[in-house]
């Protein structure tokens, strides 16, 4: 697959990954009072679960086991957590940004780093393990 094409790919399985992290943000966070980073961060656990399904089968080609991989990928994940932790508490807590607006931003920072870990390193195709 081109590197176009897959980070297309990529990108499109996010929007899915996406709608299941953002509906559980909302829900916790704007009708059962849950504060922001717990939000953020309970809502990219249920889309790290959706996206690691999805990025398995349609964006890498993998020939890495699913234990191999699913370690791998609960690395990624650990630092991918970590930097949505830090990036909302930034934004919220110390700059005073909206939830919404902080969690967007957060999503683009977390997108490159998820990414390039995924490709190189989880998935490991050809050559990149």
């Amino acid at each position: 697959m081109s590197l176009r094409r897959q980070i297309s790919t990529f990108f499109g399985v996010g929007v899915v990954s996406l709608a299941a992290d953002y509906g559980v943000f909302l829900l916790l966070t704007e009708f059962l009072g849950v504060e922001p980073v717990a939000g953020a961060l309970v809502g990219y656990m249920v889309g790290g679960l959706v996206n690691y399904l999805l990025n398995r089968t349609h964006t890498f080609a993998s020939e890495r086991n699913h234990v191999q991989a699913g370690l791998r990928f609960a690395g990624v994940m650990a630092v991918g957590f970590s930097l949505t932790w830090l990036f909302m508490w930034l934004f919220t807590a110390q700059f005073g940004a909206p939830n919404i607006l902080a969690r967007l931003a957060t999503t683009g920072i977390v997108f490159v780093w998820n990414f390039s870990a995924h490709k190189f390193w989880t998935f490991g195709e050809r050559g990149g393990a």
